[in-house]
This record gives C-alpha cells, sequence and structure tokens, in this order.
C-alpha cells in the first residue's frame, strides 16, 4: 500500500534558520539514517520527497462556481506549516510507523493513497 507521509512543523526544537550548523547537520543526518532504513526494509520502497519552503510562500487554489481564485498563504484552517512529505510504498500502517520513527520530532499525518487508475 501507497501512503503520503506529511511532516507538520519544522521537526526540530529550534526552527531551522536558529540552528546552528552542527544541529542542520544532525537533522539532516535523521533524514539519511530514515532513507537508509526504507531501503534496508524488505517491501518498502521511498518513492518521494521533498521538503517544503515557508508555509508564507505557499498558494491556495479554490475553484468557486468553475472558475479559479488564487490566494497567497497557507490554507486557512492549517495551522502548523508543513515541513515536508514522503511518498512511501509499505506492506502496512505498522511497519511505516516503526519507520517513521527514525526522523526528526515532527507531528506526522499519515494519508493510505487511492489507486484510481485500477
Amino acid at each position: 500500500m501507497k501512503y503520503l507521509v506529511l511532516l507538520i512543523g519544522d521537526g526540530a526544537e529550534k526552527l531551522w534558520p536558529d540552528q546552528t550548523d552542527a544541529e542542520k547537520q544532525a537533522t539532516m543526518a535523521k533524514f539519511g539514517e530514515f532513507a537508509s532504513a526504507c531501503e534496508a526494509r524488505e517491501s518498502v520502497e521511498l518513492l518521494a520527497g521533498e521538503a517544503l519552503s515557508d508555509p508564507r510562500d505557499a498558494t491556495v487554489m479554490r475553484s468557486p462556481d468553475g472558475g479559479v481564485q488564487l490566494t497567497d498563504g497557507p490554507y486557512a484552517e492549517v495551522i502548523e506549516g508543513m515541513g515536508g512529505f514522503y511518498l512511501i510504498e509499505a506492506p502496512d500502517l505498522d511497519v511505516l510507523v516503526d519507520l517513521l520513527t527514525v526522523l526528526p520530532r515532527y507531528d506526522i499525518q499519515i494519508h493510505p493513497t487511492i489507486d484510481v487508475m485500477t
């Protein structure tokens, strides 16, 4: 099954711009450990993953009445910005949760995907 993993917030006790070079290296090492853990786990494939820019860089697109409206900034109901995402194929949620514990501290939202192409 494929899962979309949303990393909510910055993931560290200190925001990225406030971290020292050593703290940034330690944070990035955690992401490397996570990628290695996924690669080492049978039946797990890390399909995509990226860090996201500041939430203020976001654009919300709405389509009321068939038109398009663009608004600067994050979706109004989002309390904290998303720090990044992963798209991961894993045999089940338990395996995925075990792997996600390697990442830096984040609030994490996990969504199973639906294959609409079959």
